[in-house]
């Protein structure tokens, strides 16, 4: 698929990764819809793309809102063949923390968030993407998700993140499997320590010590880079079922 094809629903896209994304598809050539629960800022990601980017607000634990604006997006789109994962949140805890163990309620949101969003986006997106017609290699759509290193070598406090991340990598290839006799691929990237508004509230120094953790290049990931990632992904066909890390070699410590 090429990018100036691309017409695609990018989750979490007011700010960081997601908007990089989005950006990243918008200016070569490709449609793009952004949804989000951040009202303001999203209308403003979108009225910044131009007249072929648009903003819908919605809630992706929420499966009736999920299904409404997969179906306003396909509608602004005149069809939809990417849906691009990136709507999440940190959910950093201890299970035994100072005021004791966690709360039942804080891992539930963390996984409502992080993997029931992510998969009714998914099959709202599969329902959809299942009626195109075929392109080359009778390819109909993709769906990428976004795990995080975090999946592999969690580190003390990231017990329901990466629990999430590692659930939305290991969905990836019965997804890939399954929706393969239509056409429609899922791979799963699992970013490194990237450089998202999250980190602009650290201190310089604490940003500096995680930039150092990277053998090479020793710095942050640019969300652009992620967004090349996303490019690359889209137009080679063969990558399927897979998870792809994108860390500059990193393998994160117990803490």
């Amino acid at each position: 698929m090429k990018i100036e094809d691309a017409r695609a629903v990018v989750t979490g896209g007011a700010s960081g990764l997601g908007a990089a994304v989005a950006r990243h598809l918008s200016e070569r050539g490709g449609r793009v819809v952004i949804l989000d629960v951040q009202e303001g800022p999203g209308r403003a990601a979108a009225a910044a793309l131009g007249a072929d980017a648009a903003f819908i607000r919605c809630d992706v634990t929420s499966e009736a809102e999920v299904n409404v604006a997969m179906e306003a997006a396909h509608t602004r789109l005149t069809g939809m063949n990417l849906l691009v994962n990136c709507a999440g949140v940190v959910g950093a805890g201890r299970v035994l923390g100072k005021s004791g163990p966690m709360a039942g309620e804080f891992f539930t949101k963390v996984i409502h968030i992080n993997l029931i969003g992510t998969f009714l986006c998914d099959k709202a997106a599969a329902a959809l993407m299942q009626h195109n017609a075929p392109g080359p290699d009778g390819e109909r759509g993709l769906l990428i998700h976004t795990s995080s290193v975090a999946a592999f070598e969690g580190q003390i406090g990231q017990a329901a993140y990466s629990a999430t991340k590692a659930a939305v990598a290991g969905m990836t290839l019965p997804i890939a499997r399954e929706l393969a006799r239509f056409g429609i691929r899922c791979v799963s990237i699992a970013p490194g320590i990237f450089h998202t508004p999250m980190m602009d509230g650290m201190p310089q120094e604490v940003q500096d010590s995680l930039a150092a953790q990277v053998p090479f290049p020793a710095r942050l990931g640019r969300p652009e880079e992620f967004a090349q990632m996303v490019a690359s992904v889209l137009e080679i066909v063969m990558l399927n079922g897979t998870t792809i890390r994108l860390d500059g070699a990193i393998r994160m410590q117990p803490k």
